[in-house]
């Protein structure tokens, strides 16, 4: 019995929860693209029903009929590409959702589904690669020193800037490490990028002894070897209140500019380019499967070497 394109989203869902094993918040990502497809797909409702029709329309309504994946062509997914532009969504977001559709019917393709993807000829909107956003080193070296006191909360947050610089990790990394993927002797952290892919982290100097102190005021809680990084309740941080906590550091620093998790991702592969780094080796320490995804870094890192000229150089001004 063919599966209804409901039951096809569940399943998918199911397969890159179990099979590709992507991270919760590209799991959601793909969800909200899909059922945003499907109620583009389904047929208008009656939007208010009539006096006399009130104990019918009380009762639970069958949710609409969606057309099968087989019966669903490239000039539908163009018409609904049209249609998101027509709400207003940029370039970036146009390219992510058809990158959802991609990978959604490729699947059911895989799987006997469908005989060929409606959706393998289309082409998204051209859009030019947006330089990253970095720190600079001064201000990341402020950054590191704002919290400053005696407080446990505090040496937790150090610590939590201090390994997100020191090894360039994306902060869903950052809040699913463990203690037990410290190696404080060796100067190294386990890391666990997309798909689960295993890389090691290299910690400085700073960064281990920001982990020591803060582990050492954990006091018991930290004896279970459990979840490295906690909230008030002792249980796991979210990505969500690192980002809080990046926010109350940027103030006390006095940077007033937009910055995230991200930033210090950025200033980490920024600053080992400009102090000659190997792209490969960046490469790595960030986690990326392609090269290409690392070569962004290296315009940032001319166009830093560029003003470093211009001021330092006689003839750089003219």
């Amino acid at each position: 019995m063919a599966l209804t394109l409901r039951q096809q989203h569940e399943a998918f869902l199911k397969h890159l929860r179990e099979v590709r094993q992507v991270s919760p918040n590209t799991l959601r990502a793909y969800d909200r693209d899909l059922v945003r497809f499907f109620a583009f797909l389904a047929p208008e409702q009656p939007a208010t029903a009539k006096p006399s029709d009130r104990r019918e329309a009380s009762k639970p309504q069958p949710k609409p009929e969606l057309p099968l994946a087989v019966t669903i062509r490239p000039a539908r997914l163009r018409l609904y590409l049209g249609h998101l532009a027509g709400d207003g969504l940029g370039g970036t977001t146009l390219s992510r959702h058809l990158s959802t559709l991609r990978s959604f019917f490729a699947w059911l393709e895989e799987n006997g589904h469908i005989q060929s993807s409606p959706a393998a000829a289309l082409r998204g909107p051209r859009r030019g690669r947006r330089l990253p956003k970095f720190l600079e080193e001064e201000e990341v070296e402020r950054l590191l020193a704002s919290p400053c006191s005696d407080d446990p909360q505090q040496h937790r947050d150090q610590a939590i800037l201090e390994v997100l610089y020191s090894t360039g990790c994306r902060v869903a990394e950052l809040v699913a490490l463990d203690e037990a993927d410290f190696d404080l002797r060796r100067d190294l952290v386990m890391l666990r990028g997309k798909g689960r892919k295993e890389r090691l982290g290299m910690l400085g100097g700073p960064a281990v002894a920001a982990v020591k102190r803060y582990m050492a005021y954990k006091g018991n809680v930290g004896h279970n070897r459990g979840p490295m990084f906690l909230n008030r309740l002792n249980t796991r941080l979210t990505d969500r209140s690192v980002r809080r906590i990046l926010l109350r550091c940027l103030e006390r620093a006095e940077i007033h500019r937009h910055c995230s998790p991200h930033t210090l991702r950025h200033s980490f592969a920024t600053h080992l380019l400009r102090r000659g780094a190997d792209l490969r080796t960046v490469q790595e320490l960030l986690g990326h499967a392609s090269l290409g995804s690392t070569q962004i870094y290296t315009h940032v890192s001319l166009e830093g070497l560029r003003k470093l000229y211009q001021q330092a150089h006689p003839l750089g001004e003219a």
